[in-house]
């Protein structure tokens, strides 16, 4: 029987909906979480002259056979939970083989992905999200990344003084056994007055947009579910996940050139899912900010009442 393969955190709870949503209407599901590989999860897959990539993945209580596989979902799973006998050196070596044998069989079944992990990866990357977005029509902010102090004064007196650094890469870290977030935040002439550490690595500045309010833009296929966010203060109005309680939610639908830019973006990198952002100024102008292969959307669907689960469900059912 057709099988959908779901690969996430098992307390992945975004992931608990689309799993009942694909259930509910009648998909045979497969989960598993990559942490479960070796210790819990047995994969035994071949291949032929005369037939692609079978044979199974297994658990305790279930299994899936690689060729009945017809779609995945792919969702941040967890890393590989490798025996606590092994040394360092064993673990890096076991782990390196987990992720070409098992990573390289599964990424290799020919299916429908949301989304393929190749694609995730060079999607994350926010230099080519920028020009990916402007080729596709989207205007994007002036936008520097260096690790120049002096680039940065350029830049700033460039675009009139009023600019916003923000992370490159992920902006979540861990600190002291503690989740630590570094928001957007506004340059001040204290901050270019010092500039130590610019030099120590790559960081992304760009002009500050004028803004009426934000926009989170799911996009899951071809189908776009938007939601205005509106920050009521001035921590969230420079970076509206400093503050949740101070922000809330309204549905709307983006202007065609949006919707149609959107659309172009998500097929020049291969996705079938992203979370976009965007600025939309007093004027209502769209401005393009970033997008995640791998975002956060549940608690917008909880907030507006948009089906987003139900459509990443009909997505991996090649539903319409």
């Amino acid at each position: 029987m057709p099988t959908v393969l779901v690969i996430a955190a098992h307390d992945d709870w975004p992931t608990d909906r689309v799993v009942k949503a694909l259930t509910d209407g009648g998909a045979e599901v497969f989960r598993m979480d990559t942490s479960e590989f070796p210790q819990q999860l047995t994969l035994a897959g071949r291949i032929d002259a005369r037939q692609g990539w079978s044979g199974g993945l297994t658990t305790a209580h279930r299994a899936v056979d690689l060729a009945h596989i017809s779609a995945v979902y792919y969702r941040a799973p967890n890393p590989f939970n490798l025996p606590a006998t092994m040394s360092e050196p064993e673990r890096r070596f076991a782990a390196a083989q987990a992720r070409a044998g098992l990573g390289g069989i599964i990424s290799a079944v020919g299916c429908r992905w949301v989304n393929h992990p190749a694609a995730m990866s060079r999607a994350e990357y926010k230099p080519l999200q920028l020009a990916t977005a402007r080729a596709c029509g989207l205007t994007v902010p002036t936008t520097l990344i260096t690790n120049s102090p002096d680039a940065v004064r350029t830049f700033v007196g460039d675009v009139g003084g009023r600019a916003v650094c923000k992370p490159v890469a992920t902006p979540v870290f861990i600190e002291d056994d503690q989740l630590k977030t570094v928001y957007t935040r506004r340059l001040s002439e204290e901050d270019l007055a010092d500039l130590r550490g610019i030099d120590t690595t790559a960081h992304l500045f760009q002009a500050w947009v004028e803004k009426a309010h934000e926009v989170r833009l799911t996009a899951v296929g071809d189908r776009l579910f938007a939601a205005e966010i509106h920050a009521a203060s001035s921590d969230a109005h420079i970076d509206w996940r400093s503050d949740y309680a101070s922000v809330t939610y309204r549905s709307t639908t983006p202007p065609t050139h949006i919707a149609e830019g959107v659309r172009r973006y998500m097929r020049r990198l291969g996705l079938r899912f992203a979370a976009l952002d965007f600025v939309v100024s007093p004027d209502g102008e769209w401005t393009f900010l970033e997008a995640n292969p791998c975002g956060q959307w549940d608690w917008i669907e909880h907030a507006t009442g948009l089906g987003i689960s139900q459509a990443i469900a009909d997505e991996l059912q090649g539903a319409l």
